[in-house]
C-alpha cells in the first residue's frame, strides 16, 4: 500500500491542506543553523561510543582509516542529497522517497526507499531507548550504588514515558529546541569521553593493541560488526531531505545554500567527535573497553555520571529527530488511506503507539553493540553510503570516467560490501550477548 503524498491537480488543495499538517512540511521557517544541529543530533548519537569498540574489533589503522574513509564518502554523499532536493525547478523533494520515485519511477522508487529510509528511523529508536535507559541506569548507579540492583528495564521504561510527551510536538521545525540541546549535549559527553579517556590512558594504558578476537573466525566476524558500528555512526542521511524541507526556499535563495552551510558545520564537529572519542578510547583501554565507552569510564564518578545524563538528554533529543518521518509517514497513511481526520486525536494515537511499540522491542532486546553492528550494515550503508550516489547517477547523469561517475561508482561498491558483510558480525555479536541474558532483566 502506498501513502502518496505529492500534490496532484485532481485534488492539489486537499494534498496542500494535508502537507501543511503534517510533519515535514508544516513550517519552513528554518535558519542554516538549525541545520546545523539538526544534522549534528542526527549524526553524533549512540554511534560514537562505539567507535573505540570498534576500533578494539578492527585494530588501530584499518579502524581509524574506516573512520576517515566513512567521513569521507558520506560528507560526498549528503553533499548529493543537499543539491538533489531541489534537481527539478520549482519542486522540492521534501522526503527520501519522493527522490526515489523520481529517480526510479513512482512504484520502484517508493518501494526501494520508503522500507530501508523506515527501517533506519525505527532502527534508531530501538537503539536509542537502548542507550536511554543505559545511560540513565548508569547515571543513578554512580551517584547512587545502593540502588545498582534496579532493572535497566524500569530505566528504558522511563525514557519511553518522556519520548510518549515529547511526541506530541507538532513538526519538525518546533523541535528546534530540543534539537539544540541535544547537539550541545552530544558534543559535551565526546569532549568528556575524550578528555576522561585520555587522562586514564596517561596514567595506565595496555601494553598491547590487538583485536578483541583470538581466532580466525572471532577476527573475521569482529571486522563485520566493526564495519557495522561505523557505518552505523554516520546514519543522519536518512533524515537530510526533511531537514532541509524545513528551510525556506525560492529562486533567488534556493534552500541548498543554508543547508549546505549548517551541514558543513555539523561534519567538522562529527570529525572531531568521532575521532577524538574513537582514539582516545581505544588507547586507554585496548581490547578490554566496552561497547559503549561510558561504561568503561569509572572514574571520577561525578563526571563520568553527568556524562551519561548528556546521553540520555541528547538521546531523548536525537529520537525525536528520527522519529519525525515516521511520524509523518503514519499521520499522512492514517489520513489518506483510513480517511481519519486530522487533529490532536489522531496525533497522540498513531505517535503514541509508535513511541510504545519501539520501546517494547528495545526492552525485549537491548543488546547495543550487536544493534550497531546489525542495523549500520543491514540499511544505514545503504542511505548514507550508495542510494544517495545511485540517484545521483540515474539524476544528474555524469559522464563516465569523470570525478562524480567515479566517487558514486566507488561508494556505491564499498557501500553495497557493508551491507552485505556487517548484518553477519551484527547477528553474531547479539547472539553471543543473547547467551546471558534473561528477558526484562
Amino acid at each position: 500500500m502506498k501513502f502518496q503524498i505529492q500534490e496532484n491537480n485532481a485534488d492539489g488543495s486537499k494534498q496542500t491542506e494535508l502537507n501543511s499538517w503534517l510533519p515535514i512540511t508544516a513550517s519552513r521557517k528554518a535558519k542554516w543553523w538549525y541545520s546545523a544541529f539538526h544534522n549534528v543530533t542526527a549524526m553524533v548519537g549512540a554511534g560514537v561510543l562505539g567507535l573505540p569498540f570498534a576500533l578494539s574489533q578492527l585494530g588501530w589503522i584499518p579502524g581509524v582509516s574506516t573512520i576517515l574513509l566513512s567521513w569521507l564518502i558520506t560528507f560526498y554523499s549528503l553533499w548529493q542529497l543537499v543539491e538533489l532536493h531541489e534537481a527539478v525547478p520549482g519542486k522540492r523533494f521534501d522526503r527520501y522517497f519522493e527522490l526515489g520515485e523520481h529517480a526510479f519511477g513512482p512504484k520502484f522508487g517508493y518501494w526501494l526507499i520508503m522500507p530501508q529510509q523506515m527501517t533506519v528511523q525505527v532502527a534508531t529508536n530501538i537503539v536509542y531507548c537502548v542507550t536511554g535507559g543505559k545511560s540513565l541506569k548508569k547515571f543513578f548507579d554512580l551517584l547512587i550504588p545502593s540502588i545498582t540492583g534496579v532493572r535497566q528495564t524500569y530505566f528504558i521504561l522511563i525514557f519511553v514515558c518522556l519520548q510518549l510527551l515529547l511526541s506530541q510536538t507538532p513538526n519538525f521545525n518546533s523541535l528546534k529546541g530540543v534539537s539544540l540541546i541535544a547537539a550541545v549535549m552530544s558534543v559535551a559527553y565526546s569532549v568528556v569521553a575524550f578528555i576522561t579517556s585520555t587522562i586514564k590512558g596517561s596514567h595506565h594504558h595496555p601494553t598491547h593493541y590487538g583485536v578483541r578476537s583470538h581466532s580466525t573466525v572471532g577476527k573475521i566476524f569482529d571486522t563485520f560488526n566493526g564495519l557495522g558500528t561505523i557505518a552505523f555512526a554516520f546514519a543522519g542521511h536518512s533524515v537530510v531531505l526533511e531537514i532541509q524541507a524545513t528551510i525556506p526556499s525560492s529562486s533567488e535563495k534556493p534552500s541548498k545554500k543554508p543547508m549546505w552551510l549548517g551541514v558543513i558545520v555539523a561534519y567538522l564537529v562529527v570529525a572531531f567527535c568521532y575521532l577524538t572519542v574513537a582514539i582516545s578510547g581505544f588507547w586507554a583501554f585496548g581490547d578490554r573497553v566496552e561497547d559503549d565507552i561510558l561504561i568503561s569510564l569509572e572514574k571520577p564518578r561525578w563526571l563520568i555520571a553527568v556524562a551519561n545524563f548528556m546521553v540520555f538528554l541528547h538521546v531523548i533529543g536525537s529520537y525525536q529527530v528520527f522519529a519525525m518521518p515516521v511520524f509523518d509517514l503514519i499521520e499522512s497513511c492514517l489520513v489518506q488511506k483510513l480517511h481519519l481526520t486530522p487533529g490532536l486525536p489522531l496525533r497522540v494515537m498513531g505517535r503514541s503507539s509508535y513511541v510504545a511499540l519501539s520501546g517494547f522491542i528495545a526492552m525485549c532486546v537491548p543488546f547495543f553493540g550487536g544493534l550497531l553492528g546489525f542495523f549500520g550494515g543491514l540499511v544505514f550503508s545503504s542511505t548514507s553510503y550508495f542510494l544517495p550516489c545511485m540517484i545521483w547517477l540515474k539524476v544528474k547523469k555524469p559522464k563516465r570516467w569523470s570525478f562524480h561517475w567515479i566517487a558514486s561508482v566507488i561508494s556505491i561498491i564499498l557501500g553495497i560490501l557493508i551491507a552485505i558483510l556487517a548484518p553477519i558480525g551484527g547477528i553474531r555479536q547479539i547472539i553471543i550477548s543473547a547467551k546471558t541474558y534473561k528477558m526484562f532483566s
